[in-house]
Protein backbone atom coordinates (compact mmCIF):
# COMPACT_ATOMS: atom_id res chain seq x y z
CA UNK A 1 0.00 0.00 0.00
CA UNK A 2 1.19 3.44 -0.81
CA UNK A 3 0.75 5.30 2.46
CA UNK A 4 2.12 8.78 2.68
CA UNK A 5 3.44 8.61 6.23
CA UNK A 6 4.23 6.36 9.15
CA UNK A 7 1.24 7.91 10.97
CA UNK A 8 -1.13 6.71 8.25
CA UNK A 9 0.30 3.20 8.46
CA UNK A 10 -0.12 3.30 12.24
CA UNK A 11 -3.72 4.50 11.80
CA UNK A 12 -4.43 1.62 9.42
CA UNK A 13 -2.96 -0.97 11.78
CA UNK A 14 -4.85 0.47 14.74
CA UNK A 15 -8.05 -0.14 12.73
CA UNK A 16 -6.90 -3.71 12.06
CA UNK A 17 -5.41 -4.47 15.49
CA UNK A 18 -8.38 -6.43 16.87
CA UNK A 19 -8.36 -8.64 13.77
CA UNK A 20 -4.67 -9.53 13.78
CA UNK A 21 -4.24 -12.06 16.60
CA UNK A 22 -3.53 -15.45 14.98
CA UNK A 23 -5.04 -14.18 11.69
CA UNK A 24 -4.43 -15.82 8.34
CA UNK A 25 -3.27 -13.02 6.02
CA UNK A 26 -3.11 -12.89 2.22
CA UNK A 27 -1.04 -10.10 0.69
CA UNK A 28 -1.66 -9.75 -3.05
CA UNK A 29 0.78 -7.50 -4.94
CA UNK A 30 3.02 -7.79 -1.90
CA UNK A 31 5.84 -5.54 -3.18
CA UNK A 32 8.35 -5.64 -0.31
CA UNK A 33 5.98 -7.61 1.91
CA UNK A 34 5.88 -4.77 4.42
CA UNK A 35 2.17 -4.98 5.22
CA UNK A 36 1.90 -8.71 5.81
CA UNK A 37 5.22 -8.80 7.66
CA UNK A 38 3.96 -5.95 9.85
CA UNK A 39 0.78 -7.96 10.46
CA UNK A 40 2.91 -10.95 11.54
CA UNK A 41 4.88 -8.72 13.90
CA UNK A 42 1.58 -7.60 15.43
CA UNK A 43 0.32 -11.12 16.10
CA UNK A 44 -0.98 -12.59 12.84
CA UNK A 45 -0.50 -16.36 12.72
CA UNK A 46 0.48 -16.84 9.09
CA UNK A 47 0.79 -14.93 5.84
CA UNK A 48 0.81 -15.77 2.16
CA UNK A 49 2.56 -13.13 0.07
CA UNK A 50 1.96 -12.99 -3.68
CA UNK A 51 3.89 -11.04 -6.27
CA UNK A 52 4.60 -11.85 -9.91
CA UNK A 53 7.85 -9.87 -9.96
CA UNK A 54 10.94 -12.01 -9.45
CA UNK A 55 12.78 -8.92 -8.20
CA UNK A 56 10.07 -8.15 -5.62
CA UNK A 57 10.04 -11.78 -4.47
CA UNK A 58 13.79 -11.68 -3.93
CA UNK A 59 13.30 -8.66 -1.64
CA UNK A 60 10.36 -10.33 0.14
CA UNK A 61 12.32 -13.55 0.69
CA UNK A 62 15.19 -11.55 2.19
CA UNK A 63 12.78 -9.65 4.46
CA UNK A 64 11.13 -12.89 5.61
CA UNK A 65 14.53 -14.38 6.46
CA UNK A 66 15.78 -11.21 8.17
CA UNK A 67 12.70 -11.16 10.42
CA UNK A 68 12.80 -14.93 11.04
CA UNK A 69 9.29 -15.57 9.66
CA UNK A 70 10.16 -18.59 7.49
CA UNK A 71 7.69 -20.77 9.46
CA UNK A 72 4.87 -18.22 9.26
CA UNK A 73 5.24 -16.76 5.76
CA UNK A 74 4.69 -18.42 2.39
CA UNK A 75 5.84 -16.65 -0.77
CA UNK A 76 4.15 -17.27 -4.13
CA UNK A 77 5.99 -15.85 -7.15
CA UNK A 78 3.05 -15.88 -9.54
CA UNK A 79 0.39 -13.78 -11.21
CA UNK A 80 -2.54 -12.69 -9.01
CA UNK A 81 -5.35 -14.75 -10.60
CA UNK A 82 -3.18 -17.86 -10.83
CA UNK A 83 -2.27 -17.52 -7.15
CA UNK A 84 -5.89 -17.06 -6.12
CA UNK A 85 -6.96 -20.10 -8.17
CA UNK A 86 -4.17 -22.14 -6.56
CA UNK A 87 -5.19 -21.01 -3.05
CA UNK A 88 -8.85 -21.77 -3.76
CA UNK A 89 -7.94 -25.28 -4.98
CA UNK A 90 -6.01 -25.71 -1.72
CA UNK A 91 -9.23 -24.63 0.08
CA UNK A 92 -7.34 -21.85 1.87
CA UNK A 93 -9.31 -19.11 3.64
CA UNK A 94 -7.99 -15.86 5.02
CA UNK A 95 -9.09 -13.55 7.82
CA UNK A 96 -7.43 -10.51 6.27
CA UNK A 97 -6.60 -9.79 2.62
CA UNK A 98 -4.45 -6.86 1.54
CA UNK A 99 -5.47 -6.03 -2.03
CA UNK A 100 -3.30 -3.40 -3.70
CA UNK A 101 -3.19 -3.82 -7.49
CA UNK A 102 -1.21 -1.16 -9.35
CA UNK A 103 -3.61 1.64 -10.30
CA UNK A 104 -2.70 1.38 -13.97
CA UNK A 105 -3.81 -2.28 -14.05
CA UNK A 106 -7.42 -1.27 -13.34
CA UNK A 107 -8.19 -4.79 -12.05
CA UNK A 108 -9.43 -3.96 -8.56
CA UNK A 109 -13.02 -5.11 -9.21
CA UNK A 110 -11.96 -8.43 -10.78
CA UNK A 111 -9.39 -9.12 -8.08
CA UNK A 112 -11.88 -8.33 -5.35
CA UNK A 113 -14.41 -10.83 -6.75
CA UNK A 114 -11.69 -13.50 -6.83
CA UNK A 115 -10.29 -12.59 -3.40
CA UNK A 116 -13.78 -12.66 -1.91
CA UNK A 117 -13.84 -16.44 -2.50
CA UNK A 118 -10.74 -16.78 -0.30
CA UNK A 119 -12.11 -14.69 2.55
CA UNK A 120 -13.23 -16.47 5.72
CA UNK A 121 -16.65 -15.58 7.14
CA UNK A 122 -16.29 -12.31 9.01
CA UNK A 123 -12.95 -11.71 7.27
CA UNK A 124 -11.81 -8.34 5.96
CA UNK A 125 -10.44 -7.14 2.62
CA UNK A 126 -8.40 -3.96 2.74
CA UNK A 127 -8.35 -2.50 -0.75
CA UNK A 128 -6.07 0.34 -1.78
CA UNK A 129 -7.21 2.40 -4.75
CA UNK A 130 -7.09 5.82 -6.30
CA UNK A 131 -9.04 8.08 -3.94
CA UNK A 132 -11.25 9.26 -6.81
CA UNK A 133 -12.30 5.77 -7.91
CA UNK A 134 -13.34 3.64 -4.93
CA UNK A 135 -14.41 0.09 -5.79
CA UNK A 136 -18.04 -0.95 -5.74
CA UNK A 137 -19.15 -3.22 -2.91
CA UNK A 138 -19.55 -6.85 -4.09
CA UNK A 139 -22.77 -8.63 -3.09
CA UNK A 140 -21.22 -10.84 -0.39
CA UNK A 141 -19.28 -8.03 1.26
CA UNK A 142 -20.24 -5.02 3.35
CA UNK A 143 -18.49 -1.68 3.27
CA UNK A 144 -16.96 -1.31 6.74
CA UNK A 145 -14.91 1.87 6.42
CA UNK A 146 -13.31 4.17 3.87
CA UNK A 147 -10.32 6.47 4.47
CA UNK A 148 -8.42 8.89 2.27
CA UNK A 149 -4.73 9.76 2.45
CA UNK A 150 -3.70 12.21 -0.25
CA UNK A 151 -4.38 10.54 -3.61
CA UNK A 152 -4.79 7.13 -1.96
CA UNK A 153 -8.05 5.63 -0.80
CA UNK A 154 -8.34 2.70 1.61
CA UNK A 155 -11.61 0.80 1.64
CA UNK A 156 -12.36 -1.90 4.20
CA UNK A 157 -14.85 -4.62 3.25
CA UNK A 158 -16.11 -7.30 5.62
CA UNK A 159 -17.48 -10.63 4.45
CA UNK A 160 -21.06 -11.11 5.55
CA UNK A 161 -21.57 -13.95 7.99
CA UNK A 162 -23.06 -17.07 6.39
CA UNK A 163 -26.82 -17.42 6.94
CA UNK A 164 -27.85 -20.43 8.97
Amino acid sequence: LFLVSKNEKEAMFSILQNRLYDARVLDLYAGSGALSLEALSRGAGQAVLVDKSFKACRVIRRNIETLGYQEKATLLNMEDKKAMDFLEQENRRFDLIFLDPPYKMNTTETCMRLAEKLLADGGLILCEHDRKTPPDTPANLELKDRREYGITGLTFFVKKEAEE
